[in-house]
């Protein structure tokens, strides 16, 4: 008798690599498509920043040293919480240029209140967070109701707020913070090192989660999704980035440590943790909230977002609320960071700095187009920048050859931008 043996099925290892493959052949296609129909996003900023950091670490052995690391970090933090807060504003196609003066104001309430009226430092930081925020609701309801143009009203305010900060601060021209005040913790006290590792930790896992979730989603829904080798190479890029930071943070940077004075200053200042938390919540409030698209649908065609039921003036009120809002942390930070607030502050090249940064990471001045790691990019430039300028020329005239070299960078992510939005309307 004849035993009919039934065909098992077998497993054809092969046919997800393929499909593997395929996916990662479409996604370069795409990738390249977007670049030539000038959707660059933060390629010319992630570009510039390791051009600029592999010069200056040429030309200056110590630039990447775990002390002038530390200075980069701290001083870029002012301008990339502001520029943050600009990004909103710039996405509508607005600009606030007192954003600046506001930061400034805010501190000045701050620290007014905690030393010459005994708040609670808590309490005066929230009544300095609550004016930036009236502050943005007061300009933002000039522009949506009013129709005033947002240059001339931030124009007034960046005077009218420099002036009061001035009153505020008095003949004395600055104002100490109370010591101890965990204010001056912010920028000038550090992270305990185990407690840095398991942040870093949690952000790449939960970077990588995050990655890999909007790819099944996608897949599930039948639309093309990111490949798996480009989300391992971005979570793998991250991690590498965030061990060489953590560990060079762990190093002690105090230049005056000795037998009878022992003080460390190891892991990263407390203000990259705020820098961190910022982010998430602004890049989760972007790309995964309904107000984050309807920011965007107003900033890339306000008729047709009108038309489409968006409430355009709220959420042009919105963005001038958030943006001075973030003014004011940046102001409590700079104050952090300097210890006092002085009469000047925020004044200057405070919000130049800031709008660079954003610019220069890659948000449109035009609006419709910027993401929240732009404000970072943007901000590590500028500083790499000015600290770089300043450890290779000296001499009376450094600081202006750095402004130079600032404005320059500037006008070219400027004019790149022109170049760039014109050859996608064509």
């Amino acid at each position: 008798m004849n035993t009919v043996v039934a065909d098992t099925p077998r497993h054809d290892d092969k046919a997800p690599r393929h499909r593997e493959a395929a996916a990662l052949s479409s996604y370069l296609r795409d990738y390249l498509a977007r670049l030539r129909g000038g959707e660059l996003g933060s390629a010319p900023a992630i570009v510039g920043l390791i051009v600029i950091t592999a010069f200056f670490a040429i030309v200056h052995q110590g630039f990447l040293s775990a002390y002038n690391l530390e200075a980069l970090v701290i001083q870029a933090a002012p301008i990339i919480v502001m520029a943050m807060g600009l990004v909103f504003v710039l996405l509508l196609g607005e600009i606030d240029l007192s954003a600046g003066t506001t930061g400034g104001l805010c501190s000045a309430i701050t620290a007014v209140l905690m030393l010459r009226h005994g708040w609670y430092w808590w309490l005066a930081i929230l009544a300095g967070l609550a004016v930036g925020l009236v502050i943005g609701f007061v300009m933002g309801w000039l522009r949506a109701r009013a129709g005033i143009p947002s240059f001339v009203i931030t124009l007034a305010t960046f005077l009218a707020f420099q002036g009061l900060t001035l009153i505020l601060i008095g003949g004395q021209g600055s104002v100490t913070l109370p010591a101890g005040t965990p204010l001056i913790s912010l920028e000038n006290s550090f992270v305990p090192l185990w407690l840095g590792w398991v942040l870093l930790g949690v952000f790449v896992l939960g970077y990588a989660a995050v990655k890999l979730i909007d790819a099944q989603s996608r897949r599930r829904n039948g639309l093309s999704a990111t490949p798996v080798v480009v989300i391992a190479a971005k979570v793998i890029g991250v991690a590498v980035l965030g061990v060489a930071f953590t560990y060079e943070m762990g190093i002690n940077r105090n230049l005056v440590s000795n037998a009878f004075f022992s003080n460390k200053a190891q892991g990263e200042p407390w203000v990259v943790v705020l820098l961190a938390v910022l982010f998430v919540v602004w890049h989760f409030t972007l790309s995964r909230t309904r107000y984050g698209r309807h920011v965007y649908a107003v900033g890339g065609n306000e008729e047709a977002s009108r038309r489409g039921g968006v409430a355009v003036s709220r959420i042009r009120i919105s963005v001038f609320v958030l943006c001075s809002g973030m003014a004011a942390i940046s102001g409590l930070v700079a104050a952090s960071l300097l210890q006092s607030v002085q009469s000047n502050a925020g004044a200057g090249n405070t919000l130049l700095l800031a709008v660079g940064a954003a610019v220069i990471g890659g948000t449109s001045l035009f609006g419709g187009r910027g993401r929240m790691i732009d404000a970072i990019l943007g901000g590590l430039v500028v500083a790499v920048i000015i600290n770089g300028m300043s450890d290779l020329i000296q001499g009376s005239n450094s600081s202006g050859y750095e402004w130079v070299v600032t404005g320059a960078v500037l006008l070219l992510a400027a004019g790149f931008d022109a170049v760039v939005r014109r050859g996608r309307t064509a």
